[in-house]
C-alpha cells in the first residue's frame, strides 16, 4: 500500500498537537467579546482542541465554544462544517453538532488569540441527553444503534469532496503501522510494547491484503462512545447525536466502523463478539464488501494500538491535560480486548454475521484411514449434546462422564467410539457461570478399544513430534493428533512420511484428540465458546473422513423462531427478544442447545427441580400400565385427592381436578356463582388469574392485558390494589385498604348486586410478592360472606409451600377460604390443578349439570400429583424455601443498600420481587431499566424476567431444590450487572429503601 501526500495537516511533519491552553475565565471573555455571549464557561476536554460548555446564569446550555487546536487551517474547518451540515440534511432525525450561524447564514467564527498563536473560535449547536462515554455496560440495542449512526454518517458523506479532507492524521487508520512505529518508545512497560508491536504487525499484513482494494471517501473518523450522544427521550442509551468533527478525513470507508467497534471493547463486560449488532446494522444501512468484512477487526486492532501509543505519547506532549491522562487505562482495555481473539477468528465471526462466510470444509476421502485396521462401522458415534439421552439425571455436571461413556461402548465391542466435529458437547458444560463455557468441538475425540497404530492418512511432512503430539500435513490442512504423554511419534519432526507410515503406536484405551487446521492460522483449541464457533470452524475442517465416519456437513440453521411464529400463535409469546434454544433443564439449570447451563429463577412450575428423576419414572411406569380419565375406578386417584384435601383446614374437603391454573379459577367461580345464586364477582385490580374467559375477566393486570380494566364484563367489579409499597395507602396507611373494599361490597349488596365471590392471591404474587396489609382478607371476606358470598383463594403462584413459613398464602393472613385454586407445582411440570371446597359448596354444581374433565385426574396426572406431594415431604422443600429464601431476601437487601434503583424487597420464601425505581421518593418505576437489567443477567448465565403493571419487578420464583450456591450466584450476578449497567450509588442518595412484603 501506498501513503498519500498531505495538502494540510501533517501529523509526521508536526507530530502531536497539544490543545490550547484556555483557561474557563478566558473562554467566558472570548465568547463575550467575540460572539456577544455573557455565560460562564465549563471545560468539556478534548485531546488537541479546546471545548467549553457555555451556560446562562439560570445554568441553560447556550452553546459549545471549540476552539480549534491552532495547526488546523480555515480549509480544514470549513471541511468540517461542511461534513456536519451535509449529515444534518441527509439525515434529520439525526441531531449534529453544527456550526451556528447568523441570521444571514454566516457561521459564527472568529479569530482569537492563544499563547499557542491563533486559532478559530467557532459556536457549535449544544446537543442535550450526554454521551455515551464511561464504563457502563452497552446492550446489544445501543450497540446496533452506534453501528446504524456509523452507517448512516457513511453513506450521507460517500460523494462529500473537499479540499479540507486531504490531512494526515495520527488517527487514520492508513497511516496506524507509522503512528506505532513513532510512538512505540512512549510505552515504558516491555511487555506491552512487545504485545502492541506484534498485534499491529499481524493487523498491518492482514489489512495489506486488502488495502488497495478498500472503498476511499471522507469519513467522521472518530464516532466513539465519546462523541455519540444519547437521544434525551430515551431511558435507555440509544445514540442519536454527533458531536465533534475535528477529524474529518478522506480515508478507507470501513475504517468508520473499525473506529466505532474499538470504543465499544471498553465498557464494561464487553468482549469482542459483542460488536457484532453494530457490524449487522452498518450493514443493512451501507453494505460492507468482502474486502472491508475482511479488513474489519484488523484495523480495529490497528485502532487500539493507535490509542495506546498515542495515549502515551500525548499525556507526554500535554502532560496537564486531564482528559488525556483519564483515557490511558480504557485505551489499554481496548486493546486488550481487540487482541483477545485472534484477527482470523474474529473475521470469520463477521463474515458469519454478515452472510460471507464460505461452507465448511471438510477432509477428503484418506488413501489410508488414520486408525490401522479399522472399519468405518467399526467406529461408533458417541452424543455428548444437550439433546442426547446420555446426558439424563444430570450426568453433563460430572467431568468424567465423556470417559465413562466412551468405555461402556467400548466394553458392549466398538472397536473406537467417536465424536462429532462442530456439535456442542453438553459435558462441557458449567453451572452457574457467569461467562460461556467453551463447549463447540473444532475436532473430533476418539477412544481406542485395543492397542491401535496411527498411520498417515496422505502423503506429507512431519511437521512436529513431542511426547503426546504429532503435527503433519495433510493436503491443504495441517493434522493435529494429541494423545497420552507417555507416547512419543515413531519418527521425528521433518520426515517426510507416505500414506499409511506408522505414525504412533498406543494403547489399549487410549483417547486421541483429531483436528484439521489451517497452515497459516492460529492454534485451535479443542474446544471453543459458543459465541465464538463460527470464526473457530472457518479456520478448521472436519476430520471424520479420516477415521472412517462421515462429515458432519453445515448445521442446519432454521429459523425456528420464524417457523414459531408461522404456526404457533404469536400471541403466545417468548421470553426475550433472541432467546437461547433451551432443550433440557436439571433441577434449577436449564440447558441450552449451545451448551450454556443458566440458572433458573422463574419456573415455579417445577418446585422438585427440572427432570426430577422420581417424577420421571413415577409417571414413566403409570403410562406403561394404565392412563384413562376418571369415570374409570382406580386408586391414585383416591389417594391423590385424600392426601390434598388433608393439607387444607376444615371444611376444604372435596376436590375438583382440572389440567390448569386458567381452568381452576374458571370452575372456582362457577361453583361460586352456582352455590350463591349472585352472578356478580368482585376482583383485585393488578391481578391474573389466567386466560379462559371467567379468569380473564377478574384478571385485571394491565402487563397482562393493557385493557383489561376497560374491557371487563359488567358481572365483574374491582377494589383497589392493596399495594402497601406503591398504592395509595403506603406503608401503615394501608390498613385503610380494607374497610374500602368492605364499603364497595356494601355498596354493591346494596344496589341489589351483591358479589357471589371475592378472588384474590392471598399473597400478592403477580404484583411481584406483595404481602397484603395485616386482616385485610379477614375483613374482606367476612364482608363478602355477609352479604351471602364466596371467598376464593388463588393459590396458583404462591401455595403448595413456596412462601416457606406457609404452605398456603392464605395461613399468613389466618384465613379460611371457602374455594381454593391450586396448579403450577402440582404436577412439577405435569398439567395438573385443583379446585379444593366443601362438600356443601361442591354438591351445588350438580344445579349447573355435571362435571368431566378427561386428562384432569387422570392415573397419570394423580401419580404425578402423588409423587410432587411425597418429594416436597421427603426432601424438605418447604423448610428450604424458609432457609434458602431467607438468605436470598437478606442478600437482595443487602444489594438495596448498594445500588439506589432496588426500592423495595418484596416476598417471602421462594416467591421473591425485586421492584426496580428511578427514585425511591415517586417510586416512578424503571421499566425500561428492568428490560435491559434482565437482558444482561441472560448474559450473565441467570434468567430472570419481569413482573408486575408496570414491568419493573424482578419475580424471584425458582424450584424450591435452589440451594446456596446458587442463591449466592444469583444475588452476586445481580450486583454484577446492576454496576455494569451504571445502576449504583449508596441508597441515601434517594431515601431508604423500603422492605416491602
Amino acid at each position: 500500500m501506498t501513503h498519500h501526500q498531505p495538502r494540510t495537516v501533517d501529523f509526521f511533519t508536526r507530530g502531536a498537537l497539544a490543545a490550547p491552553q484556555v483557561t474557563p475565565d478566558q473562554a467566558r471573555r472570548i465568547a463575550a467579546e467575540s460572539f456577544g455571549i455573557a455565560a460562564r464557561a465549563e471545560s468539556l476536554g478534548s485531546q488537541e482542541d479546546a471545548n467549553f460548555l457555555l451556560r446562562q446564569d439560570d445554568g441553560t446550555p447556550t452553546a459549545v465554544l471549540k476552539i480549534a487546536n491552532p495547526a488546523f487551517g480555515a480549509t480544514e474547518i470549513d471541511a468540517q462544517d461542511t461534513a456536519a451540515d451535509l449529515i444534518a440534511a441527509a439525515h434529520r432525525d439525526l441531531r449534529l453538532a453544527t456550526v451556528l450561524r447568523a441570521p444571514d447564514g454566516a457561521p459564527q467564527t472568529a479569530t482569537v488569540h492563544t499563547d499557542d498563536g491563533p486559532a478559530t473560535a467557532r459556536l457549535l449547536r449544544y446537543l442535550h441527553g450526554g454521551t455515551l462515554s464511561g464504563p457502563r455496560h452497552l446492550s446489544p440495542r445501543t450497540v446496533a444503534a452506534m453501528g446504524r449512526v456509523a452507517g448512516r454518517v457513511s453513506t450521507a458523506l460517500r460523494t462529500f469532496r473537499h479540499p479540507g479532507l486531504e490531512r494526515v492524521l495520527q488517527w487514520d487508520l492508513r497511516y496506524a503501522d507509522r503512528v506505532v512505529d513513532l510512538l512505540l518508545e512512549h510505552l515504558p512497560e516491555a511487555a506491552r510494547r512487545t504485545a502492541v508491536l506484534a498485534a499491529t504487525a499481524e493487523a498491518w499484513t492482514a489489512v495489506g491484503k486488502v488495502g488497495d482494494r478498500l472503498p476511499r471517501q471522507a469519513v467522521h473518523l472518530d464516532l466513539t462512545d465519546d462523541n455519540l450522544v444519547r437521544s434525551p427521550d430515551s431511558r435507555l442509551p440509544l445514540p442519536d447525536g454527533i458531536i465533534d468533527f475535528g477529524d474529518v478525513t478522506a480515508s478507507w470507508a470501513v475504517g468508520e466502523l473499525a473506529i466505532t467497534l474499538s470504543s465499544i471493547l471498553h465498557h464494561d463486560g464487553m468482549e469482542p463478539h459483542h460488536v457484532l449488532p453494530a457490524v449487522r446494522a452498518f450493514h443493512e444501512v451501507r453494505p460492507l464488501s468482502a474486502e472491508e468484512a475482511a479488513a474489519l477487526w484488523p484495523l480495529t486492532v490497528l485502532r487500539a494500538a493507535t490509542l495506546v501509543v498515542s495515549g502515551r505519547h500525548q499525556a507526554a506532549v500535554d502532560a496537564d491535560n486531564a482528559y488525556v491522562h483519564a483515557n490511558l487505562d480504557r485505551e489499554w482495555r481496548i486493546f486488550e480486548q481487540a487482541t483477545a481473539v485472534p484477527c482470523a477468528v474474529m473475521t470469520g465471526l463477521i463474515n458469519e454475521a454478515l452472510g460471507l462466510a464460505e461452507h465448511r470444509a471438510f477432509a477428503s476421502p484418506p488413501v489410508t484411514p488414520l486408525v490401522a485396521g479399522a472399519a468405518p462401522n467399526d467406529v461408533v458415534i458417541l452424543d455428548l449434546s444437550t439433546e442426547a439421552d446420555t446426558m439424563d439425571h444430570g450426568a453433563w455436571m460430572e467431568e468424567s462422564t465423556p470417559d465413562r461413556l466412551a468405555a461402556s461402548l467400548l466394553a458392549q465391542g466398538s472397536t473406537a467410539v467417536a465424536t462429532r466435529y462442530a456439535r456442542p458437547r453438553l459435558s462441557a458444560a458449567k453451572a452457574l457461570s457467569p461467562t460461556s463455557p467453551a463447549t463447540i468441538a473444532t475436532g473430533v475425540g476418539l477412544w481406542l478399544r485395543r492397542p491401535t497404530v496411527l498411520q498417515a492418512p496422505c502423503d506429507g511432512e512431519l511437521l512436529h513430534a513431542a511426547p503426546g503430539h504429532a503435527v503433519l500435513t495433510c493436503r491443504a490442512h495441517v493434522l493435529h493428533l494429541t494423545f497420552t504423554d507417555a507416547v512419543r511419534p515413531g519418527p521425528p519432526a521433518g520426515t517426510s512420511i507416505r500414506a499409511g507410515d506408522q505414525l504412533v503406536s498406543l494403547p489399549a484405551g487410549a483417547h486421541v484428540h483429531v483436528s484439521l487446521q489451517q497452515p497459516d492460522g492460529p492454534a485451535v483449541p479443542a474446544l471453543v465458546r459458543p459465541e465464538y464457533a463460527a470464526g473457530w470452524l472457518a479456520l478448521t475442517a472436519d476430520p471424520s473422513p479420516l477415521i472412517g465416519t462421515s462429515a458432519t456437513g453445515a448445521r442446519p440453521q432454521p429459523d425456528l423462531l420464524a417457523r414459531r411464529d408461522a404456526t404457533f400463535a404469536t400471541v403466545q409469546e417468548h421470553y426475550y427478544d433472541d432467546p437461547p434454544r433451551i432443550e433440557r433443564g436439571w433441577r434449577h439449570h436449564l440447558l441450552s442447545t449451545d451448551g450454556r447451563a443458566y440458572l433458573d429463577i422463574v419456573n415455579n412450575v417445577t418446585p422438585l427441580g427440572h427432570a426430577h428423576p422420581r417424577v420421571e419414572q413415577a409417571i414413566s411406569r403409570q403410562l406403561r400400565r394404565l392412563n384413562t380419565n376418571s369415570r374409570f375406578h382406580y386408586a391414585s386417584v383416591v389417594e391423590f385427592t385424600e392426601r390434598l384435601a388433608a393439607l387444607l383446614p376444615d371444611p376444604l374437603d372435596t376436590v375438583f381436578l382440572v389440567n390448569s391454573g386458567s381452568e381452576a379459577v374458571d370452575l372456582a367461580i362457577r361453583l361460586a356463582v352456582g352455590a350463591t345464586g349472585h352472578p356478580d364477582v368482585l376482583a383485585l385490580r393488578e391481578a391474573y388469574h389466567g386466560w379462559t374467559y371467567a379468569s380473564d375477566a377478574v384478571s385485571t393486570s394491565v402487563a397482562d392485558n393493557p385493557n383489561a380494566l376497560a374491557t371487563r364484563p359488567s358481572w365483574v367489579h374491582t377494589v383497589d390494589s392493596p399495594n402497601s409499597y406503591r398504592g395509595r395507602h403506603r406503608g401503615e396507611k394501608a390498613s385503610a385498604y380494607a374497610p374500602e373494599a368492605v364499603q364497595v361490597i356494601d355498596d354493591l349488596a346494596a344496589d341489589g348486586r351483591p358479589p357471589g365471590a371475592f378472588i384474590s392471591e392471598p399473597y400478592y404474587g403477580n404484583a411481584g410478592g406483595v404481602a397484603l396489609p395485616d386482616g385485610y382478607l379477614d375483613q374482606v371476606y367476612k364482608a363478602v360472606r355477609r352479604h351471602g358470598g364466596l371467598a376464593v383463594a388463588d393459590e396458583i403462584q404462591v401455595g403448595y409451600g413456596r412462601l416457606g413459613t406457609w404452605f398456603w398464602g392464605f395461613e399468613q393472613q389466618q384465613v379460611v377460604p371457602d374455594i381454593v385454586c391450586v396448579a403450577k407445582a402440582m404436577g412439577n411440570g405435569h398439567p395438573l390443578g385443583a379446585v379444593i371446597t366443601s362438600e356443601a359448596i361442591a354438591a351445588r354444581y350438580r344445579d349447573q349439570g355435571y362435571f368431566f374433565s378427561s386428562t384432569g385426574g387422570s392415573p397419570v396426572s394423580s401419580i404425578a400429583g402423588l409423587t410432587v406431594l411425597d418429594t416436597l415431604r421427603d426432601e424438605d422443600l418447604q423448610g428450604n424455601a424458609v432457609r434458602n429464601g431467607a438468605r436470598l431476601k437478606s442478600r437482595l437487601r443487602t444489594l438495596a443498600h448498594r445500588h439506589r434503583i432496588i426500592g423495595a424487597v418484596h416476598g417471602s420464601g421462594l416467591y421473591l420481587g425485586v421492584e426496580l425505581v428511578r427514585d425511591r421518593a415517586t417510586l416512578e418505576p424503571a421499566t425500561e431499566e428492568t428490560g435491559e437489567l434482565c437482558d444482561r443477567m441472560l448474559e450473565l448465565g441467570v434468567i430472570v424476567q419481569p413482573t408486575g403493571d408496570h414491568l419493573n419487578i424482578l419475580k424471584i420464583k425458582p424450584p424450591l431444590c435452589i440451594d446456596s450456591t446458587a442463591v449466592d450466584f444469583f444475588t452476586e450476578t445481580l450486583d454484577r450487572a446492576l454496576t455494569e449497567l451504571g445502576e449504583h450509588g449508596v441508597a441515601y442518595e434517594c431515601g431508604p429503601v423500603r422492605p416491602g412484603g
